[in-house]
């Protein structure tokens, strides 16, 4: 019954957003491949999504760059919000003249992370948060300016707009949990999760986001990384899942929300929104009936090293029949069925986007 239910309030969502004025003026994406729309297929990477299958449910069947079959968590909330899908900077930026640039950006980057060294020299380059909030930054000095009259205006419409952030994953995937980093060696799994935060701190509040405006953010725990195919068919392990390093990113998680209740308690009218998605990911991987899966434990599409990295080029039509009944469309990332279960979540319950969700946070 649970996924009915999650069809049935995406649909009444979508319905009332579509003739109704969008709830915010703007929305900015930062994070990695989890959100990524695109930005990768403009860097030197292996760590690209636009070829097929991926994008095989997109619109016309595109591959845009979406690590994912279709659409991910931040286009469904952009069409909740009754917003245009926030574009990758990447391509967006030879075009700034565009007034798509008010309607938000994307600037999240598959395999990168919050650390800089993260994935460094490891798939190519990629983005990193502080290069992401450097070019949040130059969004706001440059080109933004332009359709606002005043600093104020600017103001008022940094504040209305909403952030998106989901990043931590590759910390732990393409650096810790690996041997070309000796990151493990210097740094306790309590140790690692404290700097992980600690560094998340300096960007959100008055060193970047806060300080360039951005006053309504929702941040994304690390979800439950250890039920992932590229984690589990390498590692020996007892179950669905590999618990040892679920437990590594629930540290992670557990020194997360604290922080954000500090920030929106000490930083004048900003709102810091918990995504607690790492519950809803485990319970989805140990009982995928319960969320219309039939299969929580093998990708979607033919990928490299048996199942365990990214989809293989041209083998699209050896992909599954039904991406809506899995969890996994590659090695490390969602199909679209589970993107559209957190998003509806996260804009309209008290599940999963806490103390507010993304709905009542908007009209405050």
């Amino acid at each position: 019954m649970a996924i009915f239910f999650f069809f049935f309030i995406a649909l009444l969502i979508t319905l009332t957003s579509a003739n109704a004025d969008p709830l915010a003026p703007a929305l900015f994406v930062l994070g990695d491949s989890l959100l990524d729309s695109g930005n990768n297929n403009l860097l030197p990477t292996v760590a690209r999504a636009n070829f097929s299958p991926y994008g095989m449910n997109f619109d016309a069947a595109r591959s845009t760059g979406r690590f994912t079959n279709g659409r991910t968590v931040a286009d469904f909330i952009a069409e909740f919000i009754g917003l245009p899908y926030a574009p990758p900077y990447m391509s967006i930026r030879r075009l700034m003249e565009s007034e798509q640039v008010k309607t938000g950006l994307n600037f999240a980057s598959g395999s990168c992370g919050i650390l800089p060294q993260t994935d460094v020299s490891h798939q190519g380059k990629c983005l990193n948060f502080p290069e992401q909030v450097d070019l949040f930054e130059r969004t706001v000095k440059e080109d933004l300016p332009r359709y606002y009259k005043t600093s104020t205006e600017l103001s008022n419409y940094l504040a209305k707009s909403l952030f998106l952030i989901s990043i931590g994953s590759n910390d732990y995937i393409n650096n810790y949990l690996i041997s070309f980093y000796d990151t493990s060696k210097r740094y306790s799994p309590q140790s690692f999760a404290t700097l992980l935060v600690n560094n998340l701190s300096q960007q959100l509040q008055t060193q970047r986001l806060y300080e360039l405006g951005a006053r309504k953010m929702i941040v994304f725990e690390v979800g439950p990384i250890g039920c992932i195919p590229a984690i589990t068919r390498q590692t020996k392990h007892i179950g669905p899942c590999v618990e040892d390093i679920n437990q590594m990113t629930l540290l992670f998680n557990k020194e997360l929300a604290p922080l954000l209740l500090n920030l929106t308690s000490t930083l004048q009218h900003s709102s810091f929104i918990l995504g607690s998605v790492n519950w809803l990911g485990y319970e989805a991987a140990i009982t995928p009936s319960k969320y219309g899966l039939s299969d929580s434990s093998n990708p979607c599409c033919v990928t490299w090293m048996n199942g365990t990295s990214g989809c293989i080029p041209g083998l699209g039509a050896l992909a599954c029949k039904r991406p809506d009944k899995q969890y996994f469309f590659d090695g490390y990332h969602l199909t679209e069925t589970l993107y559209k279960q957190i998003a509806t979540l996260c804009f309209n319950s008290s599940s999963v986007c806490i103390p507010k969700n993304i709905n009542d946070l908007l009209l405050s």
